[in-house]
């Protein structure tokens, strides 16, 4: 039960420790169950690669939490992106070499794709800014950063997906954009959401009032993942996403009825 309060810290507090119960109860999304080896491969990589070292470094330097895509949505986007730039790359035959280019470039693009999040296009005010941060830094080939910038350029939902030549490039763009969006399923309701609503000091009863609408918005992503894995498992974790989402309502439909206008 969730104690109503019109004042905005508390109530947001009680509301994710909820969500978080309610996400407890739902098993680990398919994605890691079909691919143990390969998203063990992404974290190792992810810890030990001198070059997404540096990158996480500037990362941590140039993220800020507020809007709830800070260091923590910017690691597990890094990880996914990372096992879905396997995954995708084994199914077209390359070598481990081509593989593990591939890799770092994007977890390095998911490292980055965030770092201006509170600018009205942060997309594309993001990837000016990465290649301001990566030209002359002697991590990467101007064509890779090429392909890092133009993977954050087209990870934000529901804008024209601009096109990417080459199929390195179209590849780390995609794997970033899906697993971006493979957050908008547990993660929404267990951590972003709140942390926006509570940084933007959201009425309570106006944030419950919009509740359906954001629904319905986290359904539409279902359609737009772009790599072949992607097309099969995010759906699964916006799914996933809105079972916790529609529970969590009607907990918040009962237990703040007396805050919400008739």
């Amino acid at each position: 039960t969730l104690h109503p309060s019109k004042d905005i810290g508390v109530p947001y507090t009680d509301i994710r420790r909820c969500a978080r119960r309610i996400a407890a109860r739902f098993p680990v999304p398919e994605f890691y169950v079909d691919f143990p080896l390969e998203f063990a491969f992404s974290q190792r990589f992810f810890e030990l690669d001198p070059t997404v070292c540096a990158i996480r470094r500037i990362a941590v330097r140039e993220l800020e939490d507020d809007l709830g895509h800070g260091l923590p949505h910017a690691d597990k986007v890094s990880l996914d992106a990372g096992a879905l730039a396997i995954i995708e790359s084994r199914r077209i035959g390359l070598s481990l070499r081509c593989i593990r280019k591939r890799l770092r470039l994007a977890q390095s693009a998911g490292l980055l794709h965030d770092i201006r999040r509170k600018d009205a296009d942060h997309a594309l005010a993001g990837s000016i800014h990465a290649r301001k941060l990566l030209e002359g830094s002697g991590l990467f080939t101007s064509s890779e950063i090429d392909a890092v910038c133009g993977a954050i350029l087209n990870h934000e939902a529901f804008k024209r997906n601009l096109p990417i030549p080459g199929g390195k490039d179209r590849m780390i763009s995609d794997c970033l954009y899906d697993a971006d969006k493979f957050r908008w399923g547990y993660d929404n309701f267990t951590d972003t959401v709140w942390t926006m609503v509570s940084y933007l000091r959201v009425p309570i009863e106006d944030f419950i009032g919009r509740y359906p609408q954001g629904m319905a918005r986290i359904a539409d992503i279902k359609r737009t993942f772009r790599t072949e894995t992607g097309k099969v498992y995010g759906p699964r974790f916006i799914d996933m996403g809105l079972a916790v989402g529609r529970l969590l309502y009607e907990t918040l439909r009962r237990d703040f009825a007396a805050v919400i206008a008739p």
